[in-house]
């Protein structure tokens, strides 16, 4: 279903999860939840995966993942303020030890001269804190965008699970 380096990198982070007894969720705005159906897609995988939170609306991150909306206003949708409340919302709405989230603009349209199509902001909370990055992969088309973005949020997933 996916390319063979998703489903590889799908494969390390539930492997890594599993040695280290962690369990994950996931926040997804542009990625409309290719990162839990890469996940899902690895047999074995619910020993680690809890859930999946698909925010694609300002009005659903503010209620799923309790976003304030005071960020959503002063920075909008696509900003390291608010991937990092997705993806704090995501770990202490489900319990989970990992929780990783994605906000972007896949395009074609909706691109500004401060946030152009291909920006996408990714944040992975665990009990220690939140680690956040930024990616601006270019107009390159929006499933390319999505899947870029879905392999980013993977090794973030993937070297946090194996560094515990």
């Amino acid at each position: 279903m996916f390319p063979e380096d998703i489903e590889a990198l799908a494969q390390a982070v539930i492997a890594a999860a599993t040695a280290g007894g962690l369990t994950l969720a996931t926040a997804e705005s542009c990625t409309g939840g290719l990162v839990a159906a890469a996940l899902t897609a690895v047999p074995g995988s619910s020993t680690a995966v809890d859930r999946g939170f698909v925010t694609y609306s300002n009005a659903a991150k503010r209620e799923l993942l309790g976003v304030p909306a005071d960020l959503l206003d002063q920075f909008g949708a696509v900003s390291e303020p608010v991937a990092r409340a997705m993806a704090e919302g995501a770990r202490s709405r489900a319990g989970v030890n990992l929780a990783v989230s994605i906000t972007g603009i896949a395009g074609p349209g909706g691109g500004s001269a401060e946030k152009p199509v291909g920006l996408v902001h990714f944040a992975l909370a665990t009990g220690q804190g939140v680690i956040h990055a930024a990616h601006r992969f270019g107009d390159i088309g929006r499933e390319a965008v999505r899947l870029d973005s879905v392999r980013v949020a993977l090794r973030l997933l993937r070297d946090t699970a194996e560094a515990r």
